[in-house]
């Protein structure tokens, strides 16, 4: 069973934008796109931990502010010649308040 926990509203991102929500386990960056989507990684970036929630949003990517690796909001690969990923963690809205799944966080690897 999925427990989804409200962590605000869709407005309290602005569009291309992001924040975020600290837990237990880490950072998770909730992101929205110009189109009202939302999508939530790890805040760290596996190539220098640089933090996601800092990067520039474009479509449903992601570009890290250090060295520019891009990031797919969807899956959390990296796009183009760079390797690596980041975890992704489902996300939705609802009467205009953003839902995370709880149980995918308590689950999440502190590795």
């Amino acid at each position: 069973m999925t427990t989804w926990i409200d962590i605000g509203a869709l407005d309290d991102i602005p569009a291309r934008g992001a924040r975020v929500v600290k837990t237990a386990m880490g950072c998770v960056a909730v992101f929205r796109t110009a189109a009202d989507e939302v999508f939530a990684l790890s805040d760290r970036c596996p190539h220098r931990g640089g933090p996601l929630s800092e990067g520039i949003v474009h479509g449903k990517s992601v570009t890290c502010p250090l060295h520019s690796w891009v990031f797919s909001l969807e899956t959390g690969q990296a796009q183009g010649a760079d390797a690596g990923e980041v975890p992704t963690y489902p996300a939705r809205v609802e009467g205009g308040r953003i839902l995370l799944d709880a149980t995918r966080l308590a689950r999440r690897s502190a590795a």
